[in-house]
């Protein structure tokens, strides 16, 4: 083998004129829209809003997430169902940003999730995203209006706007004579309310409520559902709901059920397409 000399010319390699794979996300570009992988033989729905694509996912060694799929349309109620520790939470913080997964794709209107980078997915949640947890976790120094305005705030709309919707969306879910009360004179039905309402206020593109009743006695529980899932319907809102009851999951246009972590057959809910949504408390 001949030594070239210290002083030579690089040697310059000729190009790859491979072609690209067009199928294939570019995870060196966070947030930028490329062109979805799909199934060989299956042209996707167009009017799915989210798509996850094999996820799996684990805590501490322990698998929560074992190769689940599956697509939300858009406007479409959907309950993630399934006992305890099935991996229902796990899968909303991946479907919404809050976790990446260990391997899987997340799609969001096209817009891969998964190769975001922490801001793009902190602004996506902020901008398209809201999530209602079981617990409200409202500012305790902030009133309720306040606290129904603060998302609004955040983004930077004016005070008075801001105001203005949080009023609306509290008159519109039976809490308005409670806008100046901080949470502390609320009951636990009427925090849980504000915190709805504070999800409502931004318009979300789709609505993450995990376990949003959990805490609730029963009637108060069927009167927030109600309440969340009507004013969904009215507004056209996608909303990905996950429980572990029946009759929550009744409410939905559709359940995908978890056992394990892994998903098990789709489940069509009887009666939920066309529900009318002529009252937010009925």
């Amino acid at each position: 083998m001949v030594t070239p000399p210290d002083n030579a010319p690089p040697v310059h390699t000729p190009p790859d004129k491979t072609p690209p794979d067009k199928t294939a996300p570019d995870r060196t570009a966070p947030g930028r829209t490329v062109p979805e992988k799909t199934v060989p033989g299956r042209t996707p729905p167009d009017d799915d809003i989210l798509r996850a694509l094999s996820l799996h996912h684990a805590h501490g060694g322990s698998p929560a997430l074992v190769d689940v799929s599956l697509t939300v349309r858009e406007g479409e109620i959907l309950a993630v169902t399934g006992p305890r520790g099935s991996g229902k939470t796990t899968l909303l913080n991946c479907l919404s940003g809050h976790l990446v997964p260990d391997d899987g794709e997340v799609w969001f209107t096209g817009v891969p999730v998964h190769t975001m980078g922490a801001l793009t997915r902190e602004r996506l949640r902020r901008d398209r995203f809201a999530w209602i947890s079981s617990a409200p976790d409202l500012v305790p120094e902030l009133t309720a209006w306040e606290n129904t305005a603060l998302p609004l705030l955040l983004r930077g709309e004016g005070h008075k706007a801001a105001k203005a919707t949080a009023l609306e969306w509290l008159e519109r879910l039976d809490i308005g004579p409670v806008a100046r009360k901080r949470p502390a004179a609320l009951l636990q039905a009427q925090r849980q309310r504000v915190a709805i309402a504070r999800a409502l206020a931004t318009s979300p593109s789709v609505l993450f409520a995990d376990e949003p009743t959990a805490p609730l006695h029963r009637p108060d529980a069927a009167q927030v559902l109600r309440t969340l899932t009507t004013a969904a319907r009215s507004h056209s809102l996608t909303v990905v709901l996950a429980t572990h009851d029946p009759e929550v999951a009744a409410l939905a246009d559709r359940a995908v059920p978890l056992l394990d972590g892994r998903r098990a057959a789709t489940a069509a809910v009887p009666g939920a397409e066309g529900r009318a949504a002529c009252s937010l408390s009925a």
